[in-house]
């Protein structure tokens, strides 16, 4: 199973909560981190990690043929036993590492078909032309993040056509503080599937930073916790509400997006619900 992370504008902690989406899963499978940002990863200087083995290495080896399982031989493990392949640094190496590991017949993609394995890639921005588009289309499950000011909900709104022509089954989390969850549901006409409540105690714990086993309790685990329980339900797709009516955030467009545009997986709020999804998060 492939999930891929990623956000259409700024930094709204897209590294931080695949980790701990990944950290919470409900199954027991093996799960495996990978960062395929175009501008480089974050995780092997937030955990004090070596630069190899990592995205790099993978990339080297898999210029030959090697089999689907030698990916794990090009993990590190960050503190609570999760594996990760860590990405590089620099933009230019990791978008030559991404143009040899995102080919459907790479080991990377071929690692998340396997049976019994989940991986979750945490693709950063999005930008057009991205060289990590393809872990987009072949994605089982698409998570967007997006911050809710009205800058950042403007860039989203301009994007969520095409990406609901290339992704499967997009779903939309929210994050941090701003225009209320609301509000952006109804101004983009598609459902909310949740909203990371701003908890820098709990973020800190998640990059390397805290004191283990106190912050990890916090809002943005607890909605981690909610959402991979959604999502390893395997719900299959809808399509999105094909209009709303509410109040217009301003600086968004006011277009909605076609019954033909994102799909969202099915009985969304209702799944929250069920976890207690923190619902909106209003910015002073």
């Amino acid at each position: 199973m492939l999930i891929v992370l990623t956000s259409v504008k700024g930094s709204p902690g897209v590294t931080t909560f695949t980790v701990a989406l990944a950290a919470n899963w409900p199954v027991a499978v093996r799960r495996v981190v990978v960062e395929c940002d175009p501008a480089g990863g974050d995780l092997g200087q937030r955990f004090g990690l070596a630069p190899s083995p990592g995205l790099l290495s993978l990339a080297a080896a898999a210029r030959q043929s090697i089999e689907a399982n030698a990916v794990w031989n090009h993990t590190q493990v960050l503190a609570d036993g999760l594996p990760v392949v860590l990405g590089p640094a620099g933009g230019p190496q990791a978008r030559a590492a991404l143009s040899t590991l995102v080919p459907a017949s790479s080991p990377l993609r071929r690692a998340a078909r396997e049976p019994g394995v989940v991986m979750f890639a945490d693709c950063g921005r999005m930008d057009p032309g991205s060289p990590a588009e393809p872990m987009i289309r072949q994605a089982d499950a698409l998570l967007l993040i997006s911050g809710t000011h009205s800058d950042e909900l403007a860039h989203l709104a301009t994007r969520l056509q095409e990406l609901g022509r290339v992704a499967a089954r997009p779903c939309l989390v929210l994050a941090g503080r701003g225009h209320p969850t609301k509000e952006v549901e109804q101004e983009l006409g598609i459902p909310v599937m949740a909203r990371i409540p701003y908890d820098p105690a709990a973020a800190t714990s998640l990059t390397g930073h805290a004191v283990p086993g106190r912050a990890r309790k916090g809002g943005l685990t607890r909605v981690a916790v909610g959402v991979a329980r959604i999502l390893a339900a395997g719900r299959s797709s809808i399509e999105a509400p094909e209009s709303a009516v509410g109040q217009h955030v301003p600086g968004v467009p006011p277009q909605r997006v076609p019954p033909c545009g994102v799909r969202i997986a099915p009985d969304l709020h209702n799944a929250a619900r069920e976890v207690g999804l923190p619902g909106e998060e209003v910015s002073p």
